[in-house]
């Protein structure tokens, strides 16, 4: 049974076009996973099924009385609600339901048989579909998905203005499984999430027995759970059976294939010219040179797509530091109340260092801290000798009303347009791209903006917080690259031990510290 069907799909932004004549199906029970590079069209193409933005051209058309549940990175919850209500607020259809099923109770004690007869079949489908949405257990469902992702440590009466990327993120995620949608919509889940919580949304993906749509460049993740990929590519959509390994085995084909005939088909082109040029002036092979010259005309030429610019990350480095770049004493972070016990930690020069451990737990907070952009509750910080810090931050701060260029050349007023063209263009963006708003980039385009200012500012300590989250697969590879050339010293938050393993001198896990847990 077909659940969703976009026909003739046509959308860009401006002069920029992301889709040209696209057309997708899915069916009940497909476990669909979305890839493509940053700025190929994934997000757009969830906003665009989902209705928030309205398509050029093309039809999306929905089964009747589907529910499609979408996890945004960019949903904004309202001050003054607590983890438990907007986890309850999942419930909220149910709660209707309810006062539809009470006055249908009302009504029937002046019914008529007819009507009466009426009132008892919607109110069997009601209480069916109470039942179904587990309505009678709703506490224990709140507290059951709350524990398993972790929003118990957290206090489930905290308001969710307080609460840090990733929670912001588990708590959406956990009113999202509480719906129970005919379609799960997932654009990034796993970012912010630790590997604990990753590990139980992969189980509890694999057994989910309707259809999800799943954006993610976390591949461990993608193989484990999905069984069919879309591919986002030049403006396209192209469907391949299988995980993403086997995407990779049958994309890698075909492109081997397409290339294989590109140059056979160019190589014919060549001598059918050639022969014309020869022939078409003498009489005895004119007839033979016109009919090469229409068989030139007629031909379907293949195109080869544009290969996509490929990211290069080189950290300029600045002089030596002292020997220790970071010393503590006795250092208790937090806001109003403590996150951690008394830290002693010292962090030498060329250490490059992990931070790992569940969200909220107070990484964010100790990296700001020993930057002193938070003061300690107690204790020190001594910063070393002649520290230059690169500062890579979770979520891009500002309006995002500027282009690339001006964002760039704020930064750097002493270089020149070429210079400040350049520098984006090496970090993967297109000349559209860098005329482009920020706040139009995808995560991805927006990550590769910010990892631009640090790498052209001369430094020999990088602290960076969740630097892979966005980003896709080319773009992590060249990072990991990028790190191990370095030779400064690193301070690193990240959930994807395939990242930073091999490159870590000393990962520390903040759980051993926090009092969050």
């Amino acid at each position: 049974m077909s659940i969703l069907n976009v026909e003739h799909l046509t959308h860009g932004f401006g002069d920029r076009a992301i889709f040209n004549d696209v057309s997708f199906r899915l069916l009940k029970g497909e476990h669909v996973g979305l890839i493509g590079a940053n700025g190929e069209g994934k997000s757009t193409f969830m906003n665009v099924i989902t209705g928030t933005l309205q398509p050029d051209e093309g039809k999306i058309e929905w089964a009747k009385n589907v529910r499609a549940g979408y996890l945004d990175q960019h949903t904004v919850l309202t001050a003054g609600q607590t983890v438990r209500d907007v986890l309850s607020s999942a419930f909220d259809f149910l709660y209707d339901m309810e006062a539809q099923m009470n006055e249908i109770c009302e009504k029937m004690g002046d019914a008529t048989p007819e009507e009466l007869e009426k009132y008892m079949e919607d109110l069997g489908t009601i209480q069916d579909l109470l039942d179904a949405h587990d309505f009678y257990v709703i506490d224990a469902k709140v507290e059951e998905v709350a524990r398993a992702l972790g929003l118990t440590d957290i206090g489930l009466d905290r308001d969710v203005t307080e609460l840090s990327g990733g929670q912001r993120t588990k708590v959406l995620l956990g009113k999202l499984l509480l719906e129970k949608p005919d379609i799960l919509l997932l654009d990034e889940p796993t970012n912010y999430l630790d590997a604990e919580h990753i590990t139980w949304l992969t189980r509890y993906l694999q057994e989910y027995e309707n259809a999800f749509i799943l954006i993610s460049h976390d591949i461990p993740f993608l193989n484990s759970v999905v069984n069919l990929i879309y591919h986002v590519e030049g403006q396209t959509l192209t469907r391949y059976v299988g995980d993403y390994e086997k995407f990779q085995e049958v994309y890698a084909m075909k492109k081997a294939q397409l290339e294989a005939a590109y140059n056979r088909q160019q190589k014919e082109i060549a001598d059918l010219k050639d022969f014309v040029a020869r022939n078409k002036a003498r009489v005895s092979t004119r007839n033979m040179a016109m009919s090469r010259q229409k068989k030139l005309d007629k031909m379907d030429v293949i195109e080869l797509a544009a290969d996509k610019p490929k990211p290069e990350f080189h950290f300029q480095e600045a002089r030596t530091p002292g020997r220790v770049i970071f010393e503590t004493k006795d250092l208790v972070i937090g806001y109003d109340d403590p996150l951690s016990s008394p830290l002693n930690l010292v962090v030498e020069r060329g250490n490059k260092i992990v931070l790992t451990g569940a969200n909220g737990i107070g990484k964010t907070t100790l990296l700001k801290s020993l930057l002193g952009l938070i003061p300690p509750l107690s204790g020190s910080v001594e910063q070393g000798d002649y520290l230059e810090i690169g500062y890579f931050e979770q979520e891009m701060s500002g309006s995002g009303f500027k282009s690339c260029l001006e964002e760039l050349w704020d930064e750097f007023p002493s270089m020149s347009q070429y210079e400040v063209r350049s520098a984006l263009a090496k970090c993967g963006l297109t000349t559209k791209h860098i005329e482009s708003k920020v706040k139009v980039l995808s995560g991805g385009e927006q990550a590769k903006v910010r990892l631009c200012k640090l790498i052209n500012r001369p430094s020999n300590l990088l602290l960076l917080d969740e630097p892979t989250n966005h980003l896709d697969v080319d773009a992590k590879a060249e990072l990991r690259r990028a790190l191990e050339e370095y030779k400064g010293s690193i301070l690193m938050v990240c959930h994807e031990p395939e990242f930073y393993e091999g490159l870590a001198t000393a990962v520390w896990d903040c759980t051993k510290w926090t009092t969050r847990i």
